[in-house]
């Protein structure tokens, strides 16, 4: 039997980062596997808004979406046609996967769903984690006794995309029904790190001048403050002088500006490239030595599982749930925000070329085993499966 299955959040553009290209490249994968996907959500893109049609279904990113006005709010993302829309239409829908919690959408899908008897999973996005919740507390806090608590308490099942994540969740909140399923990568990633062959691995290019990428929203939970700061501390010894930091990405103008103050000036070590995608993004991912990720707080970390496919190994923090994993596989570093530990962990990393090749080639077998796309399918196919048994069977 063929499921029928309404993915909804807040947002898709670009500038909000993982959670949103997670979405456009799991209902790519449900499709390969034949699931029927619509993604519903927003035309909120920051202060600006996406170039698309409304109220009909278009494809974004190869997948079929619908979108609707953010009306107001750029946190809470309301949208009252989207709102509409789900009452009128969550019924066609064996399931519905919730991206998010703190959202209007969020709110309104779970609110439809439940009207009409049909089951629906959350897949939080960090956003119970403590160091989420505890910021803008009030406006969480009033939105949890607005609906969020029914949001999470009538879900057939909360997605987290690792046991990290749903342990951190449900020791706070103390939810049920957890089911750990990770995002994935685009396999052709692992192939293609596959195809350049150790030679022409990333650390071991002759000549090339290294550099460490951070890669997606330059927002102030990623940690990039105490990143730059050692970076600038640890290039000042003359065997590391030759290494550059490029940050890839965008985020708030304000916060971006702070950021270029940090640097003092020095352009030639660390350079913002802005936004990227398509083949750039890919080739300046494969072209680091290192993908630094020492966030305050991730879910999961798709940057990191991303760099690891093409062969990159991987400076996280402690605080990245990604990190038990990096740690096992020995697939990168791991580091506390401390800056001693920082600055010794990034110096330990650019001084050992083969070590982090080494690190790389672990990475890249640990994401080709557990997180491609496909794979990550065929385990959403199960849960989604069983979801919709249980509630056809009360």
């Amino acid at each position: 039997m063929g499921l029928r299955v309404l993915h909804v959040i807040a947002a898709v553009a670009p500038r909000y980062g993982g959670p949103s290209t997670a979405v456009v490249g799991m209902c790519r994968a449900l499709r390969g596997v034949g699931v029927e996907t619509l993604v519903a959500t927003t035309d909120a893109d920051g202060s600006d808004r996406l170039p698309v049609p409304l109220g009909t279904v278009i494809a974004f990113g190869g997948v079929p979406a619908i979108f609707f006005r953010r009306q107001w709010s750029e946190a809470l993302k309301y949208s009252r046609p989207l709102g509409r829309w789900l009452e009128g239409h969550v019924g066609a829908f064996d399931l519905v996967h919730v991206h998010g919690v703190f959202s209007h959408a969020c709110l309104a899908a779970a609110r439809s769903a439940a009207r009409r008897g049909i089951p629906y999973l959350v897949r939080p996005l960090g956003m119970l984690d403590p160091w989420s919740l505890r910021r803008r507390r009030v406006a969480k806090r009033a939105l949890w006794r607005l609906g969020v608590d029914r949001l999470l308490g009538q879900a057939a099942a909360i997605h987290y995309t690792t046991a990290d994540e749903r342990r951190r969740a449900e020791r706070l909140v103390g939810l049920a029904r957890g089911a750990v399923v990770p995002l994935g990568v685009d396999p052709a990633l692992v192939e293609g790190a596959d195809s350049r062959g150790e030679a022409e691995a990333p650390s071991g290019r002759a000549g090339a001048r290294p550099y460490v990428l951070v890669l997606g929203r330059l927002h102030p939970k990623k940690g990039l403050e105490p990143l730059i700061e050692a970076f600038l501390d640890v290039t000042r010894a003359p065997e590391l002088s030759r290494w550059c930091l490029l940050l890839a990405g965008d985020g708030d103008p304000g916060y971006v500006r702070a950021l270029r103050k940090r640097t003092r000036g020095d352009t030639d070590r660390v350079r913002f490239l802005g936004w990227i995608d398509g083949e750039r993004k890919h080739a300046v991912l494969a072209g680091a030595s290192l993908l630094a990720l020492p966030s305050y707080q991730e879910n999961f970390g798709l940057a990191a599982a991303e760099a690891m496919a093409c062969g990159v190994p991987v400076l996280l923090s402690a605080a990245v749930n990604l990190a038990d994993d990096v740690r096992k596989a020995d697939a990168g570093w791991v580091t506390s925000l401390a800056p001693a530990a920082l600055r010794d962990t990034l110096a330990t990393a650019l001084a050992d070329d083969a070590r982090r090749r080494e690190r790389g080639a672990a990475g890249r077998a640990l994401v080709n085993a557990r997180f491609t796309w496909p794979r990550v399918a065929e385990t959403l196919v199960g849960l989604y499966t069983d979801l919709v048994a249980r509630a056809r069977a009360a």
